[in-house]
């Protein structure tokens, strides 16, 4: 088979494309979805061994061969989602809608730098937008745009709100004429847990990673309004110049929503963007039960929310919500062959002017499909069901002698500790609890993670699958007892 015969279009072309998504399919059946462990144990090392081979040989070894290997090296010794052991990070386990709207988007390639690259894909993301904005209830002049996820919508927002800041306080097209001189005096403030990502987004925007402004939590790790007052009167003081506000919705370890609400009374008061990091969180607006976490996020100046967390969708698909969609003006560009004025004055849409990609993935798709085939009911269900794991997760937690919950889960994080016996110091908890988060990977029988609270290192549950169950919990805690006694007995100590 020839290069030429691996295109749609073609009927050799066309034949190859229905044999390939077929043995891709039985691929994925027969590692990704039947594995019994969510995750086979091999090393790093390991793993590059099974790369050797040139990836750029002088001659290929034809599409089916190709096919067979990624599936053996790659498919096998990933982690598989899907299976109820695999409970360590915000990485879902995503839903056939979703992957069946990926296979589409991918064939289709379309490209949303402009109408003319993807015709029904900008009109259908326009829609999702508006869906969004309804969803979170933002009001008339509300906008958005698709992003890859937290990371880019937490930057985006943070870059708007920089220049919204430079253009007001500093009349300065921070576009067109870079930072003002006194832009080291400003300032972005966060809780102590939120995502690394405004820090990082600093740095990207040429403040340097020293003005982010870490306010303090309360005992439920979400941010605490007092201290958040305190700190703004503490940087009004020193001259300091605070611009934006970021809540988060939803933080990676504790499921934490921060005071959105009396947050948005500050950000009001202040003269502050005030940005929500809805990326974990953000699916509880779709639950009757658990919308009214997110009071307040009605208020943001912009909302960040994944589609590739609690809506089930594969990576990547996220998307940052603007309260005003005007606001976008401070990013806005026009090139003459993707975008020109002219367009915009004859009504065609224009969404590279809201993005900071150009080439970019129709990944609306994906939810679209979602939406459409569950229903906003639907999709609701998966939410509670896995919040409702994590409450059941936290009382078995609570019953057991030989664990200790962290803290009550808001969302469905649950962080505990796992302590085998009276009187053991921080440390010696800190230990068992890394060294057997280790040994559950090495051997693949459960994918944990683990994270540092009040002092110890600690495990995390992120009960994001919706076919989980408690008896599913109880096997990863039997796993946990397991490599404790293990490690306890190769070191001739008492478990």
């Amino acid at each position: 088979m020839s290069g030429e015969d691996l295109f749609l279009g073609t009927e050799s072309g066309d034949a190859a494309y229905r044999e390939s998504m077929r043995r891709a399919t039985k691929a994925v059946l027969d590692t990704v979805a039947d594995g019994e462990n969510p995750y086979t144990g091999a090393s790093p090392a390991a793993l590059r061994d099974l790369f050797e081979e040139p990836v750029l040989p002088e001659e290929g070894a034809g599409l089916n061969a190709a096919m067979d290997e990624a599936a053996e090296r790659v498919l096998s010794h990933s982690v598989a989602t899907s299976n109820p052991r695999c409970a360590a990070h915000l990485q879902c386990p995503p839903m056939i809608p979703g992957l069946a709207a990926e296979a589409m988007l991918t064939a289709a390639n379309q490209s949303l730098d402009s109408f003319d690259q993807a015709p029904a894909a900008t009109v259908l993301e326009e829609r999702l937008v508006d869906a969004l904005c309804d969803l979170f209830d933002l009001p008339d002049g509300a906008d958005g745009v698709f992003t890859a996820g937290g990371t880019q919508s937490n930057f985006q927002a943070l870059l708007l709100a920089r220049d919204r800041c430079c253009g007001r306080r500093f009349d300065r097209d921070a576009q067109a004429e870079g930072l003002p001189a006194g832009a080291d005096s400003l300032r972005i403030l966060c809780s102590a847990e939120a995502h690394f990502t405004a820090a990082q987004a600093a740095h990207h925007l040429g403040l340097g990673e020293g003005a982010v402004v870490s306010v303090p939590t309360d005992e439920a790790y979400r941010m605490d309004v007092d201290a958040l007052d305190a700190t703004l009167d503490r940087l009004d003081a020193r001259g300091d110049r605070p611009f934006a506000l970021v809540g988060t919705a939803g933080t990676t370890d504790f499921g934490s929503v921060d005071p959105l609400s009396e947050l948005a009374d500050r950000a009001a008061e202040r003269d502050l963007w005030f940005h929500v990091d809805a990326a974990y969180g953000g699916a509880a607006a779709l639950s009757d039960e658990h919308a009214g976490l997110l009071d307040g996020i009605e208020r943001a100046d912009s909302v960040a929310v994944d589609f590739h967390k609690l809506f089930y969708q594969p990576v990547s698909c996220g998307a940052l919500l603007l309260r005003d969609g005007d606001e976008f003006e401070w990013m806005a560009r026009n090139a003459a062959y993707l975008n020109p004025e002219d367009h915009e004055d004859a009504g065609v849409p224009n969404l590279v002017a809201k993005s900071v990609q150009t080439t970019r993935r129709f990944d609306a798709l994906k939810p679209y499909v979602a939406f459409r085939a569950l229903g906003r009911e639907g999709l609701a269900r998966l939410v509670d069901d896995t919040l409702e794991l994590a409450d059941g997760a936290a009382s078995l937690l609570d019953a057991a002698d030989d664990f200790e919950v962290v803290h009550e889960p808001t969302l469905n994080a649950v962080v505990f500790r796992y302590r085998p016996r009276e009187g053991m110091s921080e440390e010696d908890v800190s230990r068992v609890n890394a060294a057997v988060r280790r040994r559950l990977l090495d051997d693949g029988r459960a994918v944990v993670a683990r994270t540092e609270a009040e002092g110890a290192t600690s495990l995390k549950l992120t009960l994001l699958n919706p076919t989980a169950t408690l008896e599913d919990v109880a096997a990863v805690l039997d796993a946990v007892r397991d490599c404790g006694d293990e490690l306890a007995a190769e070191r001739g100590v008492a478990a």
